[in-house]
C-alpha cells in the first residue's frame, strides 16, 4: 500500500512562509510525478504545483512567484515553500503522486492523495 503523508499545515499572518511536506512510503515505490492541489471551501480542488522526478516544475499563476515546489527522491519526498502567503491561499492542501509499486507482484501502477492538511492565512 502507498500511503502519503502531509505536515507543515498551520495558520500564518498574511506576508508569513509555510512549508509543507509530503513524505510517500511504501515498499518497492518508484514515484513519477508528484503535485500540491488545494480546495478552498466551496470551490474547486485545483492544481497548486507539480514536479516531474527530473525536477521540472510547474505552477498556477497565482502562486508564481511565491511558491517553490521541491522534491528528494531518495527520500520520496515533496516540499511545498509558501511565501508572501495571502488570505485566499486559505485551503486544505492535498499531496499527490503517482508512480509504479514494485512492492507488489505483479507490479501497479498507483495514484495516492494524502489526507490534506489546513493552510489558514489570517489578514
Amino acid at each position: 500500500q502507498v500511503q502519503l503523508v502531509e505536515s507543515g499545515g498551520g495558520l500564518v499572518q498574511a506576508g508569513g512562509s509555510l512549508r509543507l511536506s509530503c513524505a510517500a512510503s511504501g515498499s518497492g515505490i518508484s514515484i513519477n510525478a508528484m503535485g500540491w492541489y488545494r480546495q478552498a471551501p466551496e470551490k474547486q480542488r485545483e492544481l497548486v504545483a507539480a514536479i516531474t522526478p527530473g525536477l521540472t516544475t510547474n505552477y498556477a499563476d497565482s502562486v508564481k512567484g511565491r511558491f517553490t515546489i521541491s522534491r528528494d527522491n531518495a527520500k520520496n519526498t515533496m516540499y511545498l515553500q509558501m511565501n508572501s502567503l495571502k488570505p485566499e491561499d486559505t485551503a486544505v492542501y492535498y499531496c499527490n503522486a503517482e508512480g509504479m509499486n514494485y512492492g507488489a507482484f505483479p507490479p501497479k501502477s498507483f495514484r495516492s492523495w494524502g489526507q490534506g492538511t489546513q493552510v489558514t492565512v489570517s489578514s
